[in-house]
C-alpha cells in the first residue's frame, strides 16, 4: 500500500494536501473541520501586525470565472489578510496544533517591510508551536498598495532581506510564497534561496479582473457601483503555476530548493503533476471554496491507487521525476515525426476536426460525401489540433513514423534517435548546448 506521509522541512504530516492561506483557513472552526475531513496540514490565512485595523468589504469579495456547464474555473478575490485579531489568530493556532500534533499547521505572515515589525511578531508565533512560518510576498491587491504583499515579492532585494530577518528571528522552517505578477520568477526564488529560505511556495494569485457589468459599466464584483483588480486562483492558473514551478525546479541555481505548490489543484492527478514537476507537497484552496473540505478523500484515495498501479511506496519516490524532460524548445528532437489517425469505429463524423483543420490549421483532413474524414499525410504537421477539439477521447491519436520510414510531408527517411540529441547537426540549439 501506498504511503501518503510526506515529509516537507522535516514537517511530517499525514499526507501531502495542504490548505493554502486563504478563507478556508481563517479560524480554528474552519481548520478543525479541515483536520477532520482529512487534509495534512494548513497554512493559516495570513496574519498581520498589531496596529490599525484590517477592514474589508462588506460586499461581494469574489468573481468567478464559468465553464459551459457552470463548472468554476477561476476566482477573483478582493478580500484582505485576516481582520481578526493577532491575538485570537495566535490562540486559536496554539491550541489546534496541541490537538493535532501530527498535522502540519504553518502561520502565514505579511506585515510592514521593517526589521522591527518582524523581529515584533515572530515570537509571538513561535510561542504557537505552528510548524514553520510563510511568507506572503504574494498578494496583489488592498495590502500591495500599503507596500506589503507582492510590492515585495516584485523586488528580489526586498524578498532577500525580509528572509534574512526571518532567519534570524525564528528558529523553524521559513517558506517564502512567490507572487506569479512577475517577468521571471528564477529571480525572486533566488532571491528567498540566498536570504536562507528553508522552501519556496509558488504560485501566489494572479492579478486580474474577471468581468464587467456592462449595465453598472463596472468591474465585478462590485462595491457600492466601482470594482478594482484582485488575485485570481482556480483550474485556470494550473499551467502557468507548473511553468514557474519548473522553471525554479530545473534551474541551476534553484535546483533542489524545496518547493510547495500551488495553483488550480483540483484532484488527485494535479497534485502529482505538480510534485512530478518537483513540489514535496501542494497547498489547495479553490476546490475547497467550490465543493468543501471533503474533496481532499477523492485526492487521497485516487493518488493512493495511483501510486499502488505504478509501484510507488512513498510519494518522494515520484517528487521531480518530470524535471530532467522539461527542457526549453531549442533541444526538441526535430526529427521525431507523428501523424494524425482517425478509428472510423469511434468517429461520430462531427465534422469538428475537419473545420478546425481546415480554417485555421495546415487543410490536412479531407471529408467525402458521406462524411467520412481522413487525415492527408502529406499535410499533416502533427500540430495535435484535430486530437484537441474532438469531442470522442481517443478518436484521433497521433502515431509516430518509425526510422526508415519515409515522412509524406517531406518525402525525407525518418532519422534514427540520437543518443546525444543536443550535439545533433540539425538541431538549432546544439552549439549553445555544447
Amino acid at each position: 500500500m501506498a504511503d501518503l506521509t510526506t515529509d516537507f522541512l522535516g514537517i511530517k504530516s499525514p499526507n501531502p494536501f495542504w490548505l493554502a492561506s486563504a478563507p478556508p483557513t481563517d479560524k480554528e472552526y474552519n481548520v478543525r473541520r479541515a483536520f477532520e475531513a482529512g487534509w495534512g496540514g494548513v497554512v493559516w490565512k495570513t496574519l498581520g501586525a498589531e496596529g490599525p485595523p484590517v477592514v474589508n468589504v462588506n460586499g461581494p469579495r469574489y468573481g468567478v470565472i464559468y465553464g459551459k456547464d457552470r463548472t468554476v474555473l477561476g476566482i477573483n478575490n478582493i478580500e484582505l489578510i485576516t481582520d481578526r485579531p493577532l491575538e485570537v489568530n495566535l490562540e486559536e493556532m496554539a491550541r489546534v496544533k496541541a490537538d493535532y500534533p501530527d498535522h502540519a499547521l504553518i502561520a502565514s505572515i505579511m506585515v510592514p517591510c521593517e526589521e522591527e515589525a518582524w523581529k515584533a511578531i515572530l515570537p509571538r508565533v513561535e510561542e504557537t508551536n505552528a510548524d514553520g512560518i510563510e511568507l506572503n510576498f504574494g498578494c496583489p491587491h488592498g495590502m500591495a498598495e500599503r507596500g506589503m504583499g507582492s510590492a515585495v515579492g516584485q523586488v528580489p532585494e526586498y524578498i532577500e532581506m525580509v528572509t534574512r530577518w526571518c532567519k534570524k528571528y525564528y528558529d523553524r522552517p521559513v517558506i517564502v510564497k512567490l507572487t506569479p505578477n512577475i517577468t521571471d520568477v528564477r529571480k525572486p526564488a533566488l532571491a528567498a534561496k540566498n536570504g536562507g529560505a528553508d522552501a519556496v511556495s509558488l504560485i501566489n494569485t494572479i492579478n486580474s479582473i474577471t468581468s464587467v457589468d456592462l449595465d453598472a459599466m463596472s468591474p465585478q464584483p462590485m462595491i457600492d457601483g466601482k470594482g478594482t483588480h484582485g488575485g485570481y486562483c482556480g483550474p485556470a492558473v494550473k499551467p502557468i503555476a507548473m511553468n514557474m514551478v519548473a522553471e525554479i525546479a530545473r534551474d541551476p541555481q534553484t535546483h533542489g530548493l524545496p518547493i510547495s505548490g500551488i495553483g488550480g489543484v483540483t484532484t488527485w492527478r494535479d497534485a502529482a503533476e505538480f510534485m512530478a514537476l518537483g513540489c514535496g507537497n501542494v497547498q489547495v484552496c479553490t476546490a475547497a471554496m467550490t465543493y468543501g473540505f471533503k474533496i481532499v478523500q477523492e485526492m487521497k484515495s485516487g493518488l493512493s491507487q495511483w501510486m499502488d498501479e505504478k509501484g510507488y511506496r512513498s510519494t518522494s519516490d515520484f517528487v521531480g521525476m518530470a524535471v530532467p524532460n522539461v527542457t526549453d524548445w531549442q533541444y526538441l528532437n526535430l526529427n521525431y515525426v507523428t501523424k494524425a489517425r482517425i478509428d472510423q469505429d469511434s468517429c461520430i463524423s462531427c465534422g469538428r476536426c475537419y473545420a478546425a483543420c481546415e480554417d485555421t490549421s495546415h487543410q490536412a483532413i479531407a471529408m467525402s460525401d458521406d462524411r467520412t474524414f481522413t487525415v492527408i499525410d502529406e499535410e499533416c504537421v502533427a500540430c495535435n489540433l484535430c486530437v484537441d477539439v474532438c469531442p470522442v477521447e481517443d478518436c484521433i491519436t497521433m502515431v509516430e513514423l518509425q526510422p526508415g520510414a519515409i515522412d509524406p510531408r517531406t518525402g525525407k527517411e525518418v532519422q534514427k534517435e540520437y543518443a546525444n540529441w543536443t550535439t545533433h547537426p540539425n538541431n538549432p540549439g546544439a552549439v549553445a548546448a555544447e
